[in-house]
């Protein structure tokens, strides 16, 4: 898995069809992309990752607290194109993504984690649907959190 990690001040998703719409304030925007090896126990590692990352401010200015330590909240929105390789040519190549019943599966097991195992609020955008997404970064702080390799 690969997850692209943004501190907001607020972020949003919306759909048109059909029509969904969905918004946090302080807390997390967590773009998530399944790859085709991924499995529960990478779903589990990847919450649990995101939950306890330390990128907000503690009362020394420091990233020091995670989004569970400042009661922030999660948008986390489905993004298979975060696995195109543009290594050859100048399309990108889809073939590490996992398909949709996998990447659906896991992507709503990774939220289910945030929610249930680490007690996070969290609200999602729409599996496989088109999506607006706006955001408010604070600081800017984007992170990318990839999953250890098996093995």
């Amino acid at each position: 898995m690969i997850a692209v990690v943004q501190r907001v001040l607020s972020a949003s998703v919306t759909v048109e069809k059909p029509a969904y719409g969905s918004s946090i304030e302080q807390g997390l925007l967590i773009l998530l992309g399944v790859e085709t090896t991924d499995g529960e126990a990478t779903a589990d590692w990847i919450a649990g990752k995101l939950a306890r990352l330390r990128i907000f401010k503690d009362e020394q200015d420091r990233m020091n607290r995670s989004v569970q330590d400042t009661g922030g909240e999660v948008l986390l929105v489905s993004q298979f194109t975060l696995l195109g390789n543009t290594a050859k040519g100048n399309r990108p190549s889809f073939i590490q993504a996992a398909g949709p019943v996998l990447g659906e599966t896991l992507y709503e097991r990774v939220a289910l984690q945030l929610r249930d195992a680490h007690g996070l609020n969290v609200k999602t955008g729409v599996f496989g649907a088109m999506m607006q997404v706006q955001l408010v970064n604070d600081g800017p702080v984007t992170l990318i959190v990839n999953t250890p390799p098996s093995g």
